[in-house]
């Protein structure tokens, strides 16, 4: 039986295989029926699919007040933020602010990573995100820095992330061009929903019922 094995996996080397074809690459990179070169364009189309899904967005300047008005204005009275958030982004809001570990242990204290009742009783999570996607309304996170684990963005009722101007990206070409296939990507499309077979949609059934985008621009811009 071996040698029959051996016989047949020299075949199998011997073949004359195909190389295989090259992918096409020809393939829209913008959204279509806009100008990749539109920034104002193509930051207006991204508020815009985030508003039929659903979630706010709040255009500023300034992180830290439009952090604040968002949570004020969902009635949150504690957050989640993960390591490597910048303060400022939440100096403007007197709630609670509870950060989450990203290790198993965080070795200046000694404490975990928030528990799962201690996550699913926040009221909100802070998060910046690794990239945009503007014509389908997406948000890219990867969990690296601002970002935290995917945990922390699943439990909490309402997710605030903050997206810079140029982290948009006309359509998924652009973006995946940024990102590093490496890290565990999550792709979010506004508040978390689904509909069952009769078209039936409960939100919040796989994470946050509520998405605020604070959709960051240069002063000006």
């Amino acid at each position: 039986m071996t040698a029959a094995r051996e016989e047949i996996l020299r075949r199998i080397r011997a073949a004359a295989v195909p190389p295989a074809p090259e992918p096409p690459r020809h393939y829209l990179r913008h959204a279509p029926g806009t100008d990749p070169d539109d920034r104002p364009g193509t930051l207006a189309l991204f508020a815009e699919r985030l508003a039929e899904y659903g979630a706010r967005v709040l255009r500023a300047t300034d992180p830290g007040p439009a952090v604040a008005r968002a949570l004020r204005d969902e009635g949150a009275r504690s957050l989640v933020v993960p390591d490597g958030l910048p303060a400022a982004w939440t100096a403007d809001w007197d709630g609670e602010v509870r950060t989450d570990r990203r290790t198993d242990t965080d070795l200046h204290t000694g404490r975990p990573p928030l528990g799962t009742a201690e996550l699913d009783a926040t009221d909100a999570v802070l998060t910046a995100c690794a990239a945009a996607v503007a014509d389908s309304g997406t948000l890219v996170l990867d969990g690296g820095p601002a970002q935290g684990r995917r945990a922390a963005t699943l439990l909490p009722d309402l997710h605030v992330c903050v997206v810079r101007a140029e982290q948009v990206h006309s359509a998924l070409p652009g973006a995946l061009a940024v990102l590093d296939p490496a890290r565990p990507l999550t792709f979010v499309s506004g508040p978390s929903a689904t509909a069952d077979i009769e078209m039936i949609r409960v939100k919040g059934v796989h994470g946050p019922r509520r998405l605020v985008v604070v959709l960051l621009e240069a002063p000006g811009g």
